[in-house]
Protein backbone atom coordinates (compact mmCIF):
# COMPACT_ATOMS: atom_id res chain seq x y z
CA UNK A 1 0.00 0.00 0.00
CA UNK A 2 3.38 2.75 0.99
CA UNK A 3 4.80 1.53 -2.42
CA UNK A 4 1.14 2.38 -4.40
CA UNK A 5 1.08 5.71 -2.52
CA UNK A 6 4.85 6.41 -3.07
CA UNK A 7 4.51 6.00 -7.02
CA UNK A 8 1.48 8.29 -6.83
CA UNK A 9 3.55 11.07 -5.70
CA UNK A 10 6.00 10.28 -8.26
CA UNK A 11 3.51 10.31 -10.88
CA UNK A 12 1.83 13.96 -10.03
CA UNK A 13 5.66 15.14 -10.50
CA UNK A 14 6.12 14.04 -13.56
CA UNK A 15 4.29 11.21 -15.93
CA UNK A 16 6.71 10.86 -18.70
CA UNK A 17 9.85 10.32 -16.16
CA UNK A 18 9.05 7.45 -14.39
CA UNK A 19 8.14 4.45 -16.26
CA UNK A 20 5.72 1.76 -14.76
CA UNK A 21 6.32 2.92 -11.78
CA UNK A 22 9.82 2.27 -11.12
CA UNK A 23 12.27 4.67 -8.72
CA UNK A 24 15.74 5.34 -9.75
CA UNK A 25 17.80 3.92 -6.20
CA UNK A 26 18.84 6.94 -4.29
CA UNK A 27 22.65 6.67 -3.29
CA UNK A 28 20.98 6.64 0.61
CA UNK A 29 18.01 5.79 2.00
CA UNK A 30 16.16 8.71 3.74
CA UNK A 31 12.93 8.12 5.59
CA UNK A 32 9.40 10.11 6.74
CA UNK A 33 7.31 12.31 4.31
CA UNK A 34 10.21 14.41 3.37
CA UNK A 35 12.55 11.11 2.56
CA UNK A 36 9.62 10.32 -0.42
CA UNK A 37 9.11 13.45 -1.86
CA UNK A 38 12.61 13.60 -2.23
CA UNK A 39 13.18 10.05 -3.32
CA UNK A 40 10.12 10.96 -5.81
CA UNK A 41 12.10 13.99 -6.90
CA UNK A 42 15.22 12.49 -7.22
CA UNK A 43 13.79 9.82 -9.70
CA UNK A 44 12.12 12.31 -11.78
CA UNK A 45 14.83 14.41 -11.91
CA UNK A 46 17.59 11.45 -12.60
CA UNK A 47 15.47 9.79 -15.19
CA UNK A 48 15.07 13.53 -17.09
CA UNK A 49 18.98 14.18 -16.69
CA UNK A 50 18.02 17.25 -14.73
CA UNK A 51 19.60 16.55 -11.38
CA UNK A 52 21.92 19.16 -11.30
CA UNK A 53 18.82 21.70 -12.89
CA UNK A 54 16.83 20.79 -10.13
CA UNK A 55 19.30 20.96 -7.24
CA UNK A 56 20.25 24.58 -8.00
CA UNK A 57 16.42 25.46 -7.87
CA UNK A 58 15.70 23.58 -4.82
CA UNK A 59 19.12 25.82 -3.13
CA UNK A 60 16.74 28.50 -5.10
CA UNK A 61 13.93 27.96 -3.38
CA UNK A 62 15.20 27.49 0.12
CA UNK A 63 17.13 30.51 -0.12
CA UNK A 64 13.61 32.41 -1.47
CA UNK A 65 11.99 30.61 2.01
CA UNK A 66 14.56 31.98 3.97
CA UNK A 67 14.37 35.82 2.88
CA UNK A 68 10.77 36.20 1.89
CA UNK A 69 8.92 36.28 5.38
CA UNK A 70 5.71 36.28 4.10
CA UNK A 71 6.02 33.77 1.54
CA UNK A 72 7.14 31.48 4.25
CA UNK A 73 4.43 32.38 6.62
CA UNK A 74 1.89 32.02 4.09
CA UNK A 75 3.31 28.30 4.12
CA UNK A 76 2.81 27.55 7.14
CA UNK A 77 -0.02 28.98 7.48
CA UNK A 78 -2.49 25.70 8.46
CA UNK A 79 -5.54 27.65 8.01
CA UNK A 80 -5.17 28.56 4.14
CA UNK A 81 -6.84 26.12 2.01
CA UNK A 82 -4.94 23.59 -0.23
CA UNK A 83 -6.27 25.06 -3.36
CA UNK A 84 -5.29 28.68 -2.38
CA UNK A 85 -1.72 27.74 -1.41
CA UNK A 86 -1.48 25.63 -4.40
CA UNK A 87 -2.61 28.59 -6.93
CA UNK A 88 -0.45 30.86 -5.49
CA UNK A 89 2.84 28.82 -4.61
CA UNK A 90 2.07 27.85 -8.57
CA UNK A 91 2.41 31.13 -9.52
CA UNK A 92 5.34 32.10 -7.46
CA UNK A 93 7.49 29.15 -9.08
CA UNK A 94 6.40 29.69 -12.78
CA UNK A 95 7.31 34.07 -12.70
CA UNK A 96 11.00 32.26 -11.13
CA UNK A 97 11.05 30.49 -14.34
CA UNK A 98 11.54 27.43 -12.21
CA UNK A 99 11.22 23.77 -13.83
CA UNK A 100 7.90 21.76 -14.13
CA UNK A 101 9.58 19.45 -11.80
CA UNK A 102 10.01 22.26 -9.09
CA UNK A 103 6.40 23.49 -9.73
CA UNK A 104 4.79 20.13 -9.95
CA UNK A 105 7.03 18.96 -6.29
CA UNK A 106 5.44 22.18 -4.83
CA UNK A 107 1.91 21.43 -6.51
CA UNK A 108 1.62 17.82 -5.39
CA UNK A 109 2.84 18.73 -2.15
CA UNK A 110 0.29 21.61 -1.53
CA UNK A 111 -2.50 19.19 -3.13
CA UNK A 112 -1.46 16.37 -0.51
CA UNK A 113 -1.46 19.18 2.37
CA UNK A 114 2.08 18.30 2.75
CA UNK A 115 3.30 21.89 2.00
CA UNK A 116 4.14 23.21 5.72
CA UNK A 117 7.18 20.59 5.05
CA UNK A 118 8.81 21.99 2.18
CA UNK A 119 11.93 23.30 3.86
CA UNK A 120 12.17 19.28 5.32
CA UNK A 121 12.31 17.78 1.65
CA UNK A 122 14.62 20.71 0.60
CA UNK A 123 17.20 19.30 2.94
CA UNK A 124 16.47 15.94 2.59
CA UNK A 125 16.85 16.42 -1.05
CA UNK A 126 20.12 18.26 -0.46
CA UNK A 127 21.52 14.83 1.27
CA UNK A 128 20.68 12.70 -1.97
CA UNK A 129 22.46 14.97 -3.66
CA UNK A 130 25.78 15.53 -1.48
CA UNK A 131 25.39 11.59 -1.50
CA UNK A 132 25.45 11.33 -5.25
CA UNK A 133 28.11 13.39 -5.50
CA UNK A 134 30.20 11.10 -3.23
CA UNK A 135 30.54 13.38 0.00
CA UNK A 136 30.48 12.22 2.93
CA UNK A 137 29.00 14.41 5.69
CA UNK A 138 31.07 14.44 8.69
CA UNK A 139 30.26 16.33 12.34
CA UNK A 140 32.92 16.79 15.06
CA UNK A 141 31.98 18.38 18.19
CA UNK A 142 34.61 19.59 20.63
CA UNK A 143 34.85 21.12 23.66
CA UNK A 144 37.37 24.04 22.41
CA UNK A 145 38.18 25.29 18.96
CA UNK A 146 40.84 23.13 17.29
CA UNK A 147 43.81 24.69 15.81
CA UNK A 148 44.91 24.33 11.88
CA UNK A 149 47.39 21.19 12.89
CA UNK A 150 44.37 19.31 14.77
CA UNK A 151 42.43 19.65 12.20
CA UNK A 152 44.18 18.82 9.38
CA UNK A 153 45.40 15.65 11.20
CA UNK A 154 41.55 14.82 12.36
CA UNK A 155 40.85 15.48 8.34
CA UNK A 156 43.69 13.06 7.77
CA UNK A 157 42.28 10.51 10.07
CA UNK A 158 39.00 10.47 8.80
CA UNK A 159 39.31 9.82 5.39
CA UNK A 160 40.55 7.27 6.58
CA UNK A 161 37.33 5.52 6.73
CA UNK A 162 36.30 6.92 3.49
CA UNK A 163 35.64 4.60 0.17
CA UNK A 164 36.94 5.55 -3.15
CA UNK A 165 35.77 8.48 -5.07
CA UNK A 166 33.68 9.54 -1.72
CA UNK A 167 34.86 12.95 -0.26
CA UNK A 168 35.23 14.39 3.37
CA UNK A 169 32.76 17.30 3.83
CA UNK A 170 33.99 18.14 7.26
CA UNK A 171 31.84 20.62 9.97
CA UNK A 172 33.17 21.24 13.03
CA UNK A 173 30.93 22.82 16.41
CA UNK A 174 32.25 24.02 19.77
CA UNK A 175 30.62 22.67 22.79
CA UNK A 176 31.94 23.54 26.23
CA UNK A 177 29.52 21.06 28.23
CA UNK A 178 31.88 17.86 26.66
CA UNK A 179 34.93 18.98 29.00
CA UNK A 180 36.96 17.41 26.86
CA UNK A 181 37.34 14.50 23.88
CA UNK A 182 35.15 15.03 20.89
CA UNK A 183 31.78 13.36 19.21
CA UNK A 184 32.32 12.30 15.71
CA UNK A 185 29.66 12.01 13.29
CA UNK A 186 30.33 10.60 9.84
CA UNK A 187 27.96 8.81 7.68
CA UNK A 188 25.97 6.32 9.99
CA UNK A 189 29.09 6.30 12.21
CA UNK A 190 28.62 7.81 15.68
CA UNK A 191 31.49 7.83 18.04
CA UNK A 192 31.11 9.56 21.59
CA UNK A 193 34.63 10.18 22.96
CA UNK A 194 33.58 13.09 24.99
CA UNK A 195 35.41 13.21 28.59
CA UNK A 196 31.58 14.06 29.79
CA UNK A 197 30.44 10.88 28.44
CA UNK A 198 33.59 9.23 30.46
CA UNK A 199 32.30 10.86 33.41
CA UNK A 200 28.47 9.97 33.58
CA UNK A 201 29.91 6.29 32.55
CA UNK A 202 32.05 5.84 35.36
CA UNK A 203 29.91 7.70 37.63
CA UNK A 204 27.41 5.21 36.86
CA UNK A 205 29.48 2.47 37.04
CA UNK A 206 30.86 4.08 40.72
CA UNK A 207 26.95 3.96 41.84
CA UNK A 208 26.36 0.02 40.61
CA UNK A 209 28.98 -0.75 42.76
CA UNK A 210 28.44 0.62 46.00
Amino acid sequence: MASFRFSQVVRQFTTSAVQHGKLVNTPIQVFGIEGRYATALFSAASKQKKLDAVEKEMNSLSNLLQKDKKLADFVANPSLKRVEKKAVLEDVLKKQKYSDLTVNLVAAMADNGRIAKIKGVLSTFAQLMSAHRGEVVCTVKTAKALDKASLNDLKTALEGFLKKGETLQLATEVDPSLIGGMVVSIGDKYVDMSMATKIKNYTTLIKQAV
